[in-house]
């Protein structure tokens, strides 16, 4: 399947006004099942994407550096501000048309039953049981062709890896991706060249669209219109072919949905004036902080033949650790090794004897996103929200833990040395590079964390759902408290971190809360 082409606004030589039932702001797992379901209930639909369409076939002529550049928001080189003890975390959000689904390992975990309970039991969200969320997730599922990954689509690297984690007495298991004629080229995080991750660009989108539903790429919303305490629709500009803000736009509809993700909805509540009223805008943000370890062998790996992300361990989620699979392709992996002129010479040109594989923290909420008119903002001069975050002392010393098992277990596979995540190498180590032995001599605990290179792709809970707007952004039907037929639908609303990849919890909440917007009436 392919998308069909929205209406374009391109050519409009003077602001352009539209009206609907709906609007959806952003195109992403949560905006594209929203817009799916309530086009196909007769609802008039305009979904607003600020990112650019990016079909197959254009991915599959892109180099990874291009595809960074079109379709993940700053080129992939946001940054938390580092608060505390903390790394500052390279926060890598799609920004194009089916936004981060398609710029992600497609790896889909339904959310944990543990964590459900906690929301039931501790936050009070009782629609939010295991049991009532079960169909949901049956249902993208179903949608998204979600598959085991087999045995024979592990990369070399993950096999080595597996080896030693069964020596160390655990063990892998498949990973669940949405994918159908994989090849194995291990190029998911920079869009499936081939169109064999069911991204929502291929499943969901095109529901939307046959159903009658309008899409608008390159629109950047910049305003939540209110009527006193109604919303009413958006305003905004068109990007042109140079990113820069063009042509005006509004679109006047009963009902607006945000779906910006875990930074630009507290973006878009804040400008509308909305946090500061409710004072949970921004506030509590996890980000599933992730690291990797990268392992030298004798033998070649060519760890790039294979699925990107195969399989994983939970034989640490006790410790809130979660290991996974990863590799990218060897320009990135190259990229990321230690030394300057030619000693990273060198180093590069071991990546066919590299293999890798990572982890993440299931985290306490230390993340805030500030309005750009913040002091902060003000004094970056930025255009992108602000995020700060700073790690607790419990998820600092996970990290330190996980990187030693992910060491120790490429040691047990027999790997010759292993390169931590940590900018300018260990202490006594500037080349990076450790053997077993040394790394016995590394107090990871010791290290300052703002050393440590450490990726998000998860970010969650900066506009929390909870029963009161006293601790959270919206109730359990996803309204902005004390705002009539403002909805947020995004990973913003997850009430704490997961400890797995969100995608399919983000598309069955919004699954779940799409059925009870078909079925709550359009004011007049």
């Amino acid at each position: 399947m392919s998308l069909v082409e929205g209406r374009t606004l391109g050519g409009v030589a003077k602001p352009l006004t539209l009206d609907a039932d709906v609007v959806i702001i952003g195109s992403g797992a949560s905006g594209a099942v929203i817009a799916a379901e309530l086009a196909e209930a007769g609802q008039r639909v305009v979904i607003l994407e600020e990112g650019p369409h990016l079909l197959p076939q254009d991915l599959a002529r892109m180099k990874p550096s291009e595809t960074m550049r079109r379709g993940w928001r700053e080129s992939g080189i946001s940054f938390t501000v580092p608060v505390g003890n903390s790394p500052a975390i390279n926060l890598m959000v799609g920004r194009c048309v089916g936004g981060s689904s398609v710029m992600t390992g497609g790896v889909c975990f339904r959310t944990p039953d543990h964590i459900l309970h906690e929301w039931v039991t501790e936050l009070g969200l009782s629609e939010l049981s295991p049991e009532a969320m079960a169909p949901y997730f049956e249902e993208v599922e179903r949608r998204c062709h979600i598959e085991l990954v087999p045995e024979h689509m592990r990369s070399r690297s993950t096999v080595l890896y597996g080896q030693g984690a069964t020596r160390l007495g655990y063990s892998l298991a498949p990973n669940q991706r949405n994918t159908k004629d994989c090849d194995g080229c291990s190029r998911c995080n920079f869009g499936c060249p081939h169109g064999a991750k069911w991204s929502v660009d291929l499943t969901y989108l095109p529901r939307a669209l046959s159903a009658g539903a309008e899409l608008f790429s390159d629109a950047m919303v910049e305003r939540i219109l209110l009527r006193g305490d109604q919303a009413t629709g958006v305003a905004g500009r068109l990007l042109g072919v140079d990113g820069k803000p063009g042509r005006r736009f509004e679109v006047q509809a009963k009902r607006v949905v945000v779906a910006c993700g875990g930074m630009h909805t507290p973006r878009l509540l804040q400008d509308a004036g909305i946090a500061e009223r409710l004072t949970a805008v921004g506030e509590g943000m996890t980000l599933h902080p992730s690291m990797r370890v990268m392992a030298r062998f004798d033998d070649p790996v060519y760890g790039w033949r294979g699925a990107l992300q195969s399989a994983h361990s939970e034989a640490f989620v006790k410790e809130r650790i979660t290991l996974m699979s990863v590799f990218v392709p060897t320009g990135v992996l190259a990229a990321t090794l230690p030394g300057i002129g030619s000693s990273h010479k060198r180093r590069a040109e071991m990546a066919p004897y590299l293999a890798v594989f990572g982890g993440m923290i299931h985290d306490d909420p230390g993340g805030r996103v500030l309005s750009r008119r913040s002091p902060l903002g003000l004094l970056m001069g930025r255009t992108e929200p602000v995020v700060t975050y700073e790690m607790s002392r419990r998820d600092r010393k996970a990290i330190s833990r996980m990187l030693r098992i992910l060491a120790e277990t490429f040691f047990a596979a027999g790997a010759r040395e292993v390169f931590l995540p940590i900018l300018g190498g260990p202490p006594g180590f500037p080349e990076g590079g450790l053997s077993a032995d040394d790394l016995k001599q590394v107090d990871l605990d010791k290290i300052p964390s703002t050393r440590f290179e450490c990726a998000s792709q998860h970010p969650l809970g900066s506009a929390r759902m909870g029963l009161s707007s006293d601790d959270a952004v919206v109730d359990q039907r996803g309204q902005v408290f004390g705002l009539r037929e403002l909805f947020v639908v995004d990973a913003s609303i997850l009430p704490t971190s997961l400890g797995v990849n969100p995608q399919v919890t983000v598309m069955a909440m919004a699954t779940r809360l799409a059925y009870q917007l078909r079925e709550r009436p359009l004011p007049v």
